[in-house]
């Protein structure tokens, strides 16, 4: 997930306070409407905050022993100090030259390495790997077969393609340190990773639950919402306490997780319920042949009916479930109309 979020001007206009927030309300925007036009959502709950950032804008935290994570509210990711250098899980562009500076304030504390001697990828995007390149061609680069596969493809200089990579499971062992990959199959995407570490008490699995918040657009910009919706059944068979799920301000728990497997479960039987009961006529007899206006008009009412009482009852105890729970709906309707053959129309 990579929201384009003009992120300096965000946070000079969030340092001004209340002054900041005054100036936004009357200076227009180059990109878009006024602030005051724009919509109202409901509060978050403070159980989704995460710890306060420093002033370079990050906050690293330990773990479990001598695993850290690292986030800058909106992204995370983690890292292992270890005798034969640091263990890097993920690289964030948006967390970017931070995470060298959050390594290097835990092993000044520590009196250990600060070289990044290894990074793991969870998966292929750049918006968890872009930072790769920031230290350099002597890393030992880990990752899924499939990832290397399309990091070769994608071509991009920020992310180098991982020399070690594996194709099901993998177990590594840096000074005592386990760490098991494992690949499950496709979800959020076609090489997303589970990074199990049992001596932590550990599991990282990026984009499938943003601990304390719904999912942003359509299920994390999900690729395959089948191989999404099984992903936290796999999490919780592995014995781990804390959960680092790649976005956001705090460290996930169990709860959090069957949480997320409850919003997803009661999203799929309200699109069951629903669906069949919308009929497509009028959409189609409004719209004549401008077919697709006709399919947006159904659609759209299908996803609103079949969103309202979950955004009803998540409003609150998930943040943003009244702002992205209508589009999640609408990918998870899409993949049980496609992909499983629900509600699906045949011509007599």
């Amino acid at each position: 997930m990579s929201p384009n979020v003009p992120r300096r001007t965000f946070l000079t206009l969030a340092g001004l306070g209340a002054a900041g927030a005054a100036l936004n309300q009357t200076l227009p925007s180059a990109n878009g409407p006024r602030t005051r036009e724009l919509p109202d959502y409901a509060p978050v709950p403070r159980s989704a905050l995460g710890p306060a950032l420093n002033a370079q804008g990050y906050y690293v935290g330990r773990v479990e022993k001598n695993l850290y994570w690292v986030t800058d509210a909106t992204y995370q990711c983690a890292f292992l100090t270890t005798k034969d250098g640091v263990v890097l899980l993920d690289a964030p562009p948006t967390i970017g030259h931070n995470i060298q500076r959050a390594v290097d304030e835990i092993a000044a504390a520590n009196g250990v390495s600060n070289k990044v001697k290894y990074l793991i990828y969870s998966h292929h995007h750049a918006d968890h790997g872009g930072a790769s390149s920031l230290f350099g061609k002597n890393v030992v680069r880990i990752g899924h077969e499939e990832t290397r596969r399309l990091l070769i493809r994608d071509n991009d200089t920020a992310r180098p393609a991982p020399e070690e990579i594996f194709q099901d499971r993998r177990t590594l062992n840096i000074d005592g340190n386990r760490i098991e990959l494992a690949w499950q199959g496709s979800n959020h995407s076609p090489d997303n990773i589970y990074i199990h570490l049992p001596d932590h008490d550990t599991l990282m699995l990026v984009d499938i639950v943003n601990s304390g918040w719904a999912p942003v657009y359509i299920c994390n910009l999900t690729e395959d919402v089948v191989g999404y919706m099984a992903a936290p059944e796999k999490a919780l068979a592995y014995p781990w306490k804390h959960f680092i799920g790649g976005h956001l301000g705090r460290l996930g728990t169990r709860d959090d997780v069957t949480l997320h497997q409850r919003y997803m479960a009661d999203i799929a039987d309200s699109v069951r319920k629903t669906l069949p009961t919308i009929d497509p006529t009028p959409y189609f007899q409004k719209y004549g042949e401008n077919s697709w206006a006709g399919v947006k008009g159904y659609l759209d009412a299908c996803t609103d009916a079949a969103a309202a009482p979950v955004i009803a009852k998540y409003t609150g105890v998930l943040a943003a479930a009244d702002v992205f729970t209508a589009s999640t709906t609408f990918w998870v309707m899409e993949s049980l109309r496609l992909d499983l053959g629900f509600a699906s129309w045949v011509h007599p």
